[in-house]
């Protein structure tokens, strides 16, 4: 007895050391090790609750502590949540373990409760949600030829996963959570969900992914969501690096052939300025045109992919110029000029 009271006496220790700047050593098993007290002292509050002796001998421990204001018996049932909401407001937890508190608050053991309306724990999963959906605090943590590796866009991904998973058996369920996600972050978790699915990231994280069985399904209804929308499509294509459109093109076939039209388009409305000697956008160009550097570079991601989707970018490429008046000669088609790139040595 006396040494489960010792261990409750240590619950404001906790509380105050998940406030402070301590926890900017803590590693993700750290982290683990603090919410695993969490639910011990919460199992606690279930198993003594019905015998007040024990409780008030509980309580009365607590209160020991320098706690303002000082915690009583039923703190520990909110122990969990009370931890999580102190570390989700402390900035000096490190991302890695910040990461793994949002996938526990976010994504809790099988077979807890869920939260009722007004519950702190209902406030602490909120409080979690609104800290993941805040953009990067800096471009440099979130290059877009990285973006597989993102851990935030990762853990979006499988909640959006799991959301869909929920919903795909109503009607239009799937197509409604989609429409009413907000952008153009939404394109970057789709392409890490999508990436996921196709296994780029198998292994990582535990096994939770492979425990998700309809999510090539899922996967499929999200390239149909996308591919069916010529605005989507677009928006998606604009956004993500060319390296990362290859990859995914060369899992999922069907996005290969639109993705190589899209880029056609944008290449078409490049104009040649003799001045200058290159390539270059209209007067007022829009959000659907590239530079010429953007193309190339698109067009080089092809080129060190997979050999179908070369084969079809250089198919592609070589018909254009034809259309064009199969010109030799720089300057007179862009179609020209990229398979003179294209066809230089990498």
């Amino acid at each position: 007895m006396e040494t489960l009271l010792w261990q409750v006496e240590q619950l404001p220790g906790l509380l105050a050391v998940s406030r402070s700047g301590q926890v900017r050593d803590w590693d993700p098993p750290t982290l683990d090790r603090a919410l695993q007290w969490g639910r011990y002292f919460q199992h606690l509050h279930g198993r003594f609750r019905a015998q007040p002796r024990l409780r008030a001998a509980l309580g009365q421990r607590l209160r020991r502590g320098q706690q303002e204001p000082p915690l009583g018996f039923g703190h520990l049932g909110r122990c969990p949540e009370l931890l999580g909401l102190a570390l989700l407001g402390n900035r000096a937890l490190p991302p890695a373990a910040c990461h793994r508190l949002l996938r526990s608050l976010l994504l809790p053991p099988s077979g807890q409760a869920t939260p009722g309306p007004c519950s702190l724990g209902l406030l602490a999963r909120r409080r979690a949600a609104v800290q993941l959906l805040l953009p990067p605090p800096s471009p440099a943590l979130a290059r877009p030829e990285e973006l597989e590796l993102e851990p935030s866009l990762r853990t979006e991904a499988q909640l959006l996963l799991s959301r869909l998973q929920e919903d795909e058996e109503e009607e239009q369920g799937l197509a409604g959570v989609l429409e009413h996600l907000p952008g153009p972050r939404v394109y970057r978790v789709l392409a890490a969900l999508l990436l996921e699915q196709a296994g780029d990231n198998a292994g990582r994280e535990g096994a939770s992914w492979a425990e998700l069985r309809e999510g090539p399904r899922l996967a499929a209804a999200v390239l149909s969501w996308l591919l069916g929308d010529p605005g989507r499509l677009s928006a998606f294509c604009r956004l993500l690096p060319g390296s990362l459109l290859v990859a995914l093109s060369a899992r999922y076939p069907q996005l290969g052939t639109p993705y190589l039209h899209l880029l056609t388009s944008w290449g078409s409305r490049l104009c040649y300025d003799p001045l200058r000697g290159q390539w270059a956008s209209s007067r007022c160009p829009s959000e659907d045109e590239l530079s010429w550097e953007e193309l190339r570079e698109r067009f080089s991601c092809f080129m060190r992919g997979p050999a179908p989707l070369r084969e079809a970018a250089l198919a592609s490429l070589k018909n254009l110029k034809i259309q064009d008046g199969d010109f030799e000669v720089c300057g007179l088609s862009v179609w020209t000029d990229l398979l003179l790139e294209m066809e230089a040595p990498l």
